[in-house]
């Protein structure tokens, strides 16, 4: 899936890979000519960012909603996938309980004890890229309510010029930094952030872009039984399949989950995660 970003090997040797539409946009927008050849002389990553930083910033060339390749290859499937309803929700009072209190309090301190790593990581994003360090995604949590998402930047700055996408293997989108970042899962500790707000826990269904909620939503029947509870940092669908999963097969095991959670379940989960952070496997 080429959404017009930047490749790692682009980046090494100081080109850029203009979105698809970049000959057409050229008579509409006179800038676009300058822009091709600022990009075919950048020498630096640094050069190079800031073209690609431009070419996002050009008016017209951003759309929106999510790239039809991304859909076709998310949703395979033709007609409406149906998913099996929800039984239950497992996990009792005692449960919540003690979940909240022990998200709450772990995550405050994680961001406390985490504060220069956190200074660290920041500093190396903004020499590296333009863009802020760290940035807010919309997402669908509890009952369908819509929250910001906190993350460190991974991405160069405006990267979904075609529309929104799924995160992929190599993805071109991803700083070099950023591509180290997504592996040990770095970025996504500003989320201790959502849990201490009560946006997410740490254990539960990943929250999903309203983009993707409302189509998976029309195409996958069932898809909005995961936000009954709410979102997690890290889940049992992420631990078991990682990004490779079609939504329909995330959707299950997430319903699984939310059939048979418990403390144990939950302890299982952020032992695995552990695991995962040690070898990166699944990130992109």
């Amino acid at each position: 899936m080429n959404d017009g970003g930047m490749s790692e090997a682009g980046l090494a040797e100081g080109a850029i890979v203009l979105p698809d539409n970049a000959d057409s946009d050229r008579a509409a927008h006179p800038v676009m000519e300058q822009l091709v050849e600022a990009a075919a002389a950048a020498e630096t990553r640094r050069e190079v960012a800031e073209v690609f930083t431009a070419v996002n910033h050009t008016p017209g060339l951003t759309e929106s909603g999510i790239a039809a390749d991304v859909l076709a290859e998310l949703l395979p499937d033709e007609g409406v996938v149906e998913l099996p309803r929800l039984s239950h929700i497992s996990g009792s009072l005692g449960y919540r309980f003690v979940k909240r209190a022990f998200d709450a309090c772990s995550c405050g301190v994680a961001l406390v004890l985490l504060a220069i790593p956190m200074a660290v990581i920041a500093l190396k994003i903004k020499r590296e890229s333009p863009g802020p360090v760290i940035y807010a995604q919309r997402r669908v949590g509890l009952n369908g309510k819509v929250f910001n998402l906190y993350k460190f930047r991974s991405m160069y700055q405006d990267a979904e010029v075609a529309g929104a996408r799924w995160a992929q293997d190599g993805d071109p989108r991803v700083t070099p930094f950023g591509k180290f970042l997504r592996n040990k899962r770095l970025d996504e500790i500003p989320q201790f952030w959502n849990v201490v707000k009560g946006d997410m826990s740490l254990i539960g269904p990943r929250p999903e872009r309203p983009a993707f909620h409302e189509v998976f939503c029309e195409r996958i029947h069932g898809w909005e039984q995961r936000v009954v509870v709410k979102p997690g940092i890290t889940g049992l669908a992420q631990v078991e399949g990682g990004y490779n999963l079609l939504p329909k097969e995330k959707a299950r095991i997430d319903i699984a989950y939310i059939e048979s959670r418990s403390a144990w379940l939950d302890i299982e989960i952020m032992l695995h995660t552990l695991g995962v952070l040690k070898t990166g496997e699944g990130a992109r």
